[in-house]
Order: C-alpha cells, then sequence, then structure tokens
C-alpha cells in the first residue's frame, strides 16, 4: 500500500502564515502538518510516499528528505503550473504512480488522527472515500449515499441545497484506491476529463461521473468520533488547534473562547448556561420564516426597543432599557456607579471586574455551600460604607436563593440608607414558585428607587445566540444615563423581532421553566448519586459541587473533556473559592444530563 499526498496549492486564504510555504508546512500547536502525515504513515502499512508538489514545494522536498530519509520511501512530482490548476491536474500527473499499487489519497490541508487512515486500511472495501455526517462547519464537496454505503452522488458547491443537508455527507478528503479501479476507471476517466473540460478542475468531478455510472464500486466509509479537521484560513487553523490540543491544554483553550461551540458539534457544553426548553419550534419556525426579511433590514432604534421590553415585562417604559446581552449593561451600570460596592463572593464576575478592587467590599459566605440571607447582609453591611449593594438572585456559581419577602426588606434597609441595591435575577424564572419571584414590577420599583434590576433574557429564555438583557429602574434619571451609553442600534433585528412576538409564546415559557424544574431535581438526585461529589442546593440552572478526594475538580474537568467531550466549569479560578475543587454544571435536557451522569459514574 502507497499514500499520494497532494501539496501543490497556494494556500492563500492562510495569509501570512503561506507567503513563503506551502500549506502542510503550517503548524498545529508546534506540529506542522506534514510531520503529522508522515508519523501517521510511516506507522502503519504504508510502503512509500509520492508527495506531488508546486508552490514552495522545494522547500518542502528538502525538509521532507532530511527528516525523512531513513523513515519512509518518498518520492516527489512537480505540479510546475500549480498557480493555475486545481487538484485534477496534481493527481494526473501521478496517474502512473497510481496504477502502480493500491493507493491512500490524502490532501495536505488535513489534521487527523491515526484511526482515521485506520480505519480505510481496515476496511473490507477495495474503494472507500472517508466521508462524515454533515455538520454547519463544513464546506466543500458533499455526497449522497444508500443504505449499502454506496456513493449515489457528489454534490459540489455549486448544488448544494441546504434542505438536502439530512442526507449529506461531507468527504474527508482521505480515499483508498485499489490498483485496478485506478487504472481501469479512476485514471482513464479522469485523463478523459483534463482533455475535455481543462486542467483547473477538481478530481472529485470525475469520481461524480463515476458514481452516476453506477457500476463503480466506490463506497462510502461514515466516521464516528474520529477527529480531524480541514485547515483553509486562520479560523480554520485556531479551531484545529483548539480539537487537536493536548490534553493538558484543551480545557483552558475552549474557555478562552468565551462560546461558539457549535463550531465544535461533538461536544456537549455543560459550562455556559442557558434553557434547553425554550424557544418552541413553532417560535423558532416563526423566527426561520421572517430569516431574510430581518437579515435585510435595519432594527429599530432604542425607543422603540423599550417599549418591546416594556411590553414583555409589564413595565412602564420609562423603566427599562434594553442591551446586547446584559453584559451591555452590567458595563454601563458599574461604570456609572460611584463609591464603595458591596458583593458577595464567589459570583458572576462581570460585575467585580469592571470595578477595582479597591472599590469592593467583600463578603464570604463562612460555609462549605455559600449559603447566605438577607439578615447575613444586614449584619455584615451594617456597618460598612457602601454607596452600592450588589446581589445575583439566584447567585452564579453557588446557586443560592434569597426569597422575595427578604429581598423587600432589603430593598427598604438599603433605601433607608441611602444605598443603591441591584439585584440581577437573570435565573429567578428557575426558581420554584418563579412566577412570583421576580422584582420586575412597577409597582416594586415604585416603591423602591434605589432598587436596580438586571436580567439576562439570553440566560433563561434559551437565546443567547440573539444577546438580549434588560435593565429596569424607577430612577428615571439614572435609566436615561445608562441609555446614553449604549448605542442606538444596540440590537439587531433578530432581537427586536423575538421580543415583538414573544407575548404569542408566553404560556409556552412557563410551561418549559417548569420542564426545567423538574429536570434539575431529576439530575440533582442523580448527581447525589455519586460518591466524589457533594451538590450544594441549588435554585438555578446548575449546580455547583464540591469533588471530594481523592478527584479534584481540575483533574475531573480535564477527564472529562479529554474523555467524554463534555465541558464543565472547573471553579478553582473565582474569588471565594480559593482552590478549594468546586466545579459548576449547568442543567441541559434529559438525554445531554444522562451522559453527563454515565461519564461521572465511569470515572474511577
Amino acid at each position: 500500500m502507497q499514500a499520494i499526498l497532494l501539496a501543490a496549492g497556494m494556500g492563500k486564504r492562510l495569509g501570512e502564515l503561506t507567503k513563503d510555504r506551502t500549506k502542510c508546512m503550517v503548524e498545529v500547536n508546534g506540529e506542522k502538518l506534514i510531520d503529522r502525515t508522515i508519523k501517521i504513515l510511516s506507522s502503519l502499512d504504508i510502503t512509500r510516499l509520492i508527495i506531488v508538489i508546486g508552490f514552495e514545494g522545494q522547500r518542502l522536498k528538502e525538509y521532507v528528505e532530511d527528516k525523512y530519509n531513513d523513515v519512509i520511501d518518498v518520492d516527489f512530482i512537480e505540479n510546475p503550473i500549480y498557480y493555475k490548476t486545481n487538484n485534477i491536474y496534481s493527481l494526473a500527473l501521478a496517474k502512473d504512480e497510481m496504477c502502480k499499487d493500491d493507493t491512500i489519497l490524502l490532501e495536505s490541508d488535513l489534521i487527523y488522527n491515526q484511526d482515521m487512515v485506520q480505519l480505510l486500511l481496515s476496511s473490507p472495501y477495495k474503494n472507500a472515500a472517508l466521508v462524515a455526517k454533515y455538520e454547519p462547519w463544513m464546506d466543500g464537496t458533499m455526497v449522497q449515499i444508500d443504505s449499502n454505503n454506496n456513493i449515489v452522488n457528489f454534490i459540489p458547491k455549486s448544488a448544494f441545497e441546504y434542505c438536502a443537508i439530512e442526507t449529506y455527507y461531507k468527504t474527508v478528503n482521505i480515499y483508498k484506491f485499489s490498483k485496478d479501479f485506478s487504472a481501469n476507471s479512476f485514471m482513464p476517466f479522469l485523463e478523459a476529463y483534463c482533455k475535455a473540460m481543462g486542467n483547473n478542475e477538481y478530481y472529485e468531478q470525475v469520481l461524480s461521473v463515476l458514481a452516476h455510472l453506477h457500476n463503480n464500486n466506490l463506497k462510502a466509509l461514515p466516521i464516528t468520533t474520529e477527529k480531524w479537521y480541514e485547515i483553509d484560513d486562520v479560523q480554520d487553523l485556531d479551531i484545529a488547534s483548539c480539537i487537536f490540543s493536548e490534553d493538558v491544554e484543551k480545557l483552558s483553550m475552549y474557555h478562552k473562547r468565551y462560546g461558539g461551540f457549535w463550531r465544535f458539534p461533538n461536544m456537549i457544553d455543560f459550562c455556559y448556561l442557558v434553557n434547553p426548553y425554550f424557544p418552541t419550534k413553532r417560535m423558532i419556525d416563526e423566527m426561520s420564516s421572517n430569516y431574510e426579511v430581518l437579515l435585510r433590514n435595519y432594527p429599530s432604534g432604542m425607543s422603540v426597543n423599550q417599549l418591546l421590553a416594556a411590553k414583555m415585562f409589564d413595565l412602564n417604559h420609562d423603566f427599562i432599557i434594553v442591551g446586547n446581552g446584559a453584559a451591555e449593561l452590567i458595563k454601563s451600570l458599574m461604570n456609572n456607579i460611584e463609591g464603595k460596592v458591596g458583593m458577595v463572593f464567589p459570583t458572576f464576575e462581570e460585575y467585580s471586574n469592571r470595578k477595582n478592587t479597591d472599590d469592593i467590599v467583600a463578603f464570604y459566605p463562612n460555609n462549605w455551600s455559600f449559603s447566605y440571607n438577607a439578615n447575613d447582609l444586614i449584619d455584615y453591611y451594617g456597618d460598612k460604607e457602601i454607596s452600592t449593594l450588589l446581589i445575583i438572585n439566584p447567585d452564579n456559581p453557588s446557586g443560592n436563593f434569597i426569597p422575595k419577602n427578604q429581598l423587600l426588606e432589603l430593598c427598604q434597609w438599603t433605601k433607608d440608607r441611602n444605598i443603591r441595591l441591584v439585584i440581577d435575577e437573570s435565573f429567578v424564572d428557575f426558581s420554584e414558585d418563579f412566577e412570583n419571584n421576580s422584582l420586575l414590577h412597577n409597582n416594586i420599583l415604585l416603591q423602591h428607587e434605589n432598587l436596580v434590576v438586571v436580567k439576562s433574557i439570553s440566560k433563561s429564555h434559551g437565546v443567547p445566540g440573539l444577546r438580549l438583557g434588560v435593565i429596569a429602574s424607577s430612577d428615571t434619571n439614572f435609566i436615561k444615563i445608562i441609555k446614553q451609553d449604549v448605542a442606538i442600534w444596540n440590537i439587531n433585528s433578530f432581537g427586536e423581532f423575538y421580543m415583538q412576538i414573544f407575548g404569542k409564546y408566553s404560556s409556552d415559557y412557563i410551561k418549559a421553566c417548569h420542564s426545567y424544574i423538574e429536570e434539575r431535581n431529576l439530575f440533582e438526585n442523580e448527581l447525589k448519586k455519586i460518591p466524589y461529589l457533594k451538590v450544594l442546593p441549588s435554585q438555578a440552572n446548575f449546580f455547583m459541587l464540591k469533588v471530594l478526594p481523592p478527584h479534584n475538580s481540575s483533574d475531573l474537568a480535564k477527564e472529562l473533556l479529554n474523555k467524554y467531550n463534555i465541558l464543565i466549569k472547573d471553579c478553582n479560578n473565582k474569588t471565594g473559592v480559593d482552590k478549594s475543587d468546586y466545579i459548576r454544571l449547568a442543567i441541559r435536557n434529559r438525554h445531554d444530563n444522562d451522559l453527563l451522569i454515565n461519564a461521572l459514574k465511569n470515572i474511577k
């Protein structure tokens, strides 16, 4: 068995990285793609490697010959007109070599593990293409296959139809061809195609012709959990660096992304906090049906979005501002608060990161569950000089919850002392009796002008991609200051439309929150069965857990990601936790929660 590697391209989309070298000389986490490829091939039953070179080909040739002369038999074929041809011509140059032996054909811009090639080698199919079920990040040639894994259709980019994506598989661009197939079918057709259509084409077009003849015996070999990525540009390189990072680095590399995990469809995110039961399919369908209209039109300005938010929460429109996520409003809020701020730790650090440490008067609950109530805060801050008291309720990451009657007492206590009280109730809709727990009511805000309520719509409504949040207060002068801080078009059309139609689905939202509470109770019972975890009480859409010896939070987070592709939050770096081995788990749907429970049970 031999291998042919097509490496003649210029890789222009990688910019400066391929200014003076071909794509397979680019490094992923410190290792060149060509090094990884040769190491994999030489460790398997591959006796010979033919590399078709072009752009900066001499540099690649010298590198390979110097480093791998004693490792594998390598030959080179030069494509002198690489700058005006495509991969069909590079492969045509190697046609004689293709007919000499069974061949593994690879593209040079791929990164993959050894098990990918091993899958082909061990397959009973003489002629096969590795394919992967279509995912949103994929681009390029797709195929459709029948129940016997025969490739029945090749779909080029120009023929791609999103209505058919359920039937699509992406070609991984790793193939196995028998010597007979190459000599009697593939190469003769490829040569004829080049003569008829020219050299600026792709060899997949030839395979497409063969597939339509129904006698080519070209099979699809779908991959499952095997890792691979195609690197065409710098963003591809960034994603590949995460996927193929060393186990020790992978966790931090994912967390540094702060989301965008749809690019990693096989990963299950138990770190970021959303509602899996809302919006309903019908609401999503309504959003989808208006996609083009929303995409092609400007959103309304702030004044219109104020009205929509006021309608959504049944508030006076002068009391409320909509933000591009709560984060935008938190930034403005903290920038416009003067004096000392009382904060409970550990907490959601978007607030504390916006203030100097000297301006924060911290309260640390003195117990393992980080629990506290209104009286604890009144006792602690009774003799402290603070201008603002911040409470996240339920708190993040602890899940601690202060009942509404206590919050109202705290409202009065702070009002009497001329202290502004900021309540972030982003998770309140997940609390028991949530319909009666919110402070977003006109009469409450009017009675307590010192009260400011922040709420993230993204988290509780399950729409983090829309980036929606609100801030409300009857202190209209303060609201005007916040309004002047944000852009007139800070909300896009999709967010605006979501607020506009929400009223039709408000009863569905209530049902979804009840379903979530039920799932949380079931999840809690299962988590309590894990002997090395101690579960903190929570009224939010997550649990904070103490990790008991001999385990620790850091190793547990790494093992879940590396072995099970599950991302969780290690809380050791949070202020107030002090490396005490706590983790935070989001609560997802039943299927995902069961996967996590099984993974936790399998960890010895």
